[in-house]
This record gives C-alpha cells, structure tokens and sequence, in this order.
C-alpha cells in the first residue's frame, strides 16, 4: 500500500470512501521482484487440483432400476435439495475453490498488471457471490511497525494501512492476514460490487486456504499483493525484501461480507469458511 484511500472507522468498522487519491507511484524495487521470481522458480507455480470423472466397474454403466419410468417431481425435488446439503457440508478445499473460481466472468474493464513494466493480463472476474482473480503475491509490511515490518526490513514501508482495526490503530501486517486492493478506478471499482475495508476473502495457493480480510489499497494498475502474515500462512515467504510468488494465488473476496473489527481473526475465518461454503453451492 502506498497511498490511503480506504478508511475503516473505529466504532463499528464502518468504510469511509472519499475522493479518490492520485495513483500511487512507488513500486515494489526492481531487486524484490527479482528475488521473488528466483523463490517461485525453486518452488514451482501451483496450479488447480484436476477433478477425475468415475468409471463403472468393467467399463459399463450398470442400468437404472427406474429405467422408462416417469420421474417424480417430489422426489427429484427432495434429491436436488439432499445434494445442495451434501455440497455445502463438503469441506472446503483449495481444489474446489479453484475449480469454482475456473471459468471467468470478467468484472473489470480492462486487466492489471502484477508488477510495473509488466503487461497487463490479469482480469478480475465476479458471480454474484464474489469477486476474484489470479496473479502474483507481493508484501506489504505496511501498517504499525514491528520487529519485522518497519522502514529497516521494507525499503517501501509506510506506517498506515487504508483500513483501521477496531481500536482505531494501523493494522499489524505481521500478524493479521490482510489482502490489498487496486484503488478504485474507471478500470474497476471495488465498491460497485460490494467490497470494501473489512470485507472477508480466501486467499488460496497450492493446496492451502487461508482467510483474509480486505486491509489496504494499491496502485491502481497493479494487482497481487497481501500482507506479511498472509504469505506465512500460505506457505510463501514473508521477507518484505525478497519475499513473495510470481504467479500461482487466487484471491476470492465475498460480495457484501464484512466483520466489524477488521483485526479479529476468529471472525475472519468463521465468516469466511461460511461464505466460501455458499460460493461453493451456488451455480
């Protein structure tokens, strides 16, 4: 995050939106982003777990004992009912977020780039339920300094966040899982669909879902970013410097979710396996 353009108000967590600020101009260094790819070279990107259909024993389907019968429309109604259940109790997976999250409506009116000077290609793409898309993860370390996050360890620290927790401080980078947001622009604006700070996202990267909450806003044309305890969650490593995956995270915010201390992460994470839960059982 370089530029505030989010604030989440002390009492209640309620999202302020005033104009809108000029673009951000300061970038991750050049020697970041180099460090980073070398990391997602050793690691390998992730890619989604394929599904693989059934066969019947020895090749051939077995008949239907109700073969030629008319269906009823009670029971069909009672069976269609029986799997919508059996879904949403399914546990959540990355696999099954990923596979949810394939095929793209896109939402955007143009693409992001993860990096400047790169192309843009990254479309974010919505159901009614949500918004997501796929790219890189780059560090922020922004927000109340600590051992680990301040101006020695991250050349770009900036000691605030878009978003305030609860008590009316920066957030911790450190230790809340929070993702960032491209500022609002003719490109895309986050909060015509429902998102804004404190909004709830799952964050998935390899065989890993992590809880997040919507905790600070970018440059407008730049995509792929979340905090430090983010990434140590998801297995990537944190180090503001030289830290953070090329490709391979999805990022899945929930239309219209929000818990009202952007801090409490028992919150997060209960709001969030509910409402991937309903993104999993809509069609």
């Amino acid at each position: 995050m370089r530029v505030p353009s989010l604030t989440l108000a002390a009492a209640g967590a309620a999202l302020i939106a005033p104009a809108l600020p000029a673009p951000a101009t300061a970038v991750p260094p050049a020697e970041r982003v180099a460090a980073r790819d070398a990391n997602a070279v050793r690691e390998g990107s992730a890619a989604p777990d394929g599904g693989m259909a059934g066969a019947a024993r020895g090749g051939h389907a077995a008949p239907s004992r109700g073969a030629g019968r008319a269906e009823d429309p009670g029971r069909a109604g009672t069976a269609g009912r029986a799997e919508r259940t059996r879904r949403a109790e399914d546990p959540v997976t990355a696999a099954r977020l990923l596979a949810r999250a394939d095929r793209c409506t896109r939402v955007s009116r143009g693409r992001y780039r993860t990096d400047a000077g790169r192309p843009a290609t990254i479309p974010v793409c919505g159901t009614r339920d949500a918004v997501f898309w796929k790219a890189d993860l780059d560090i922020d370390c922004d927000g109340r300094p600590t051992a680990r996050c301040n101006r020695r360890t991250d050349p770009v620290f900036a000691a605030a966040t878009a978003v305030l927790g609860s008590d009316g401080r920066r957030l911790n980078a450190e230790t809340l899982p929070y993702i960032v947001l491209p500022a609002p622009s003719r490109r895309w604006d986050h909060r015509a669909f429902g998102v804004r700070g404190g909004s709830v996202a799952a964050v998935v990267y390899g065989d890993r879902v992590r809880y997040a909450v919507v905790g600070d806003t970018g440059p407008r044309d730049l995509i792929g970013e979340a905090s430090y305890a983010t990434a140590r969650a998801l297995g990537i490593p944190p180090d503001p410097r030289s830290g953070g995956v090329s490709s391979g995270v999805t990022y899945i915010v929930f239309r219209d979710s929000r818990i009202s201390a952007a801090e409490d992460r028992a919150a997060a994470v209960a709001e969030g396996e509910r409402l991937a839960r309903r993104f999993l059982a809509r069609r």
